[in-house]
């Protein structure tokens, strides 16, 4: 009998925490539905593959975030809404309500945590420039008087202009409405480079015609930290993100999700992206956080 009572009681007490979620949980909760933010060219990370299906690393990271979502919140039937966003408007969309969580390939940044909050870092890139081999640009020096290839809402000339040697350039922006437009003005040769997280320009190398085409320039721009975005001030969501992505870095999950798709072959690429994981990445799946640059 006092097993029962005990039960009960826990029972009872579960049902007012469920009861009183707030945020995004409720919203959960109260609709049986979660929105995830997705991106159609953002490879590896989050795009469409050739049976327009989105795949990618986040989002199989989101995924086991939410299959954790249905078992703690008991909610079997949690249905899932996929909702393409771009560099330009995924801060608003998730600001307005219309996405819950977003698993592209968003750089956590000081600047964004004025908006919007970030899950613990599950990805780290440098920035880097890729050009063609005969376009005669090797340094960032090169590239003055030419026109740069930049995805609306992202931040390559700022960075560029923070090398010593792109402070006095004059620098031609041709602008893509998204990553893949971005490219494909390098390809077309409307543009002379393409700055980028080194990750997505390798899977856009590796998806073109003649991959041996491009070459990146040897000096990285950055270092930057990747991470699955959320609603600002919303606490009970990012500790139940958190607390699923944390415990797949722990269980070595992370690590095979990761080999998975940066280091074999992968839908619509003509070869991998041969992108071990780096000792940065090994030490923040030892000690995650969510530190923002």
């Amino acid at each position: 009998m006092k097993k029962l009572v005990m039960f009960a009681a826990l029972a009872a007490s579960a049902g007012v925490v469920f009861a009183q979620s707030t945020g995004t949980l409720k919203k959960v909760q109260d609709t049986g539905a979660i929105t995830m933010g997705v991106r159609e060219a953002s490879i590896p990370m989050s795009y469409l593959d050739d049976k327009q299906q989105f795949v990618g690393y986040h989002i199989d990271v989101c995924n086991r975030v939410i299959d954790d979502l249905r078992k703690n919140l008991k909610l079997p039937n949690l249905k899932v809404n996929l909702q393409a966003v771009t560099s330009a408007n995924r801060i608003p969309l998730m600001q307005n309500g219309t996405i819950d969580i977003e698993c592209g390939s968003t750089t956590n940044t000081v600047a964004r945590q004025q908006q919007v909050a970030f899950a613990l870092t599950t990805f780290i890139s440098d920035v880097r420039i890729l050009t063609k081999a005969n376009s005669g640009i090797k340094t960032v020096a090169d590239l003055n008087n030419k026109p740069l290839a930049v995805t609306t809402g992202t931040t390559s000339v700022q960075l560029i202009r923070a090398q010593e040697q792109g402070k006095n350039l004059n620098i031609t922006e041709v602008f893509g409405k998204d990553h893949a437009e971005s490219f494909l003005l390098l390809e077309t040769d409307r543009a002379v480079a393409f700055a980028l997280d080194d990750y997505l320009l390798a899977g856009f190398r590796a998806r073109s015609s003649n991959p041996a085409a491009y070459v990146f320039l040897d000096q990285p721009l950055r270092t930057e930290p990747i991470a699955i975005m959320i609603r600002k001030d919303d606490p009970d969501f990012k500790k139940a993100v958190d607390d699923s992505i944390r415990s797949m870095m722990r269980s070595g999950e992370l690590e095979r999700i990761y080999n998975k798709w940066f280091t074999t072959q992968i839908p619509t690429l003509k070869a991998p992206l041969n992108m071990p994981m780096t000792n940065a990445l090994r030490e923040q799946f030892r000690n995650p956080n969510d530190t923002g640059i």
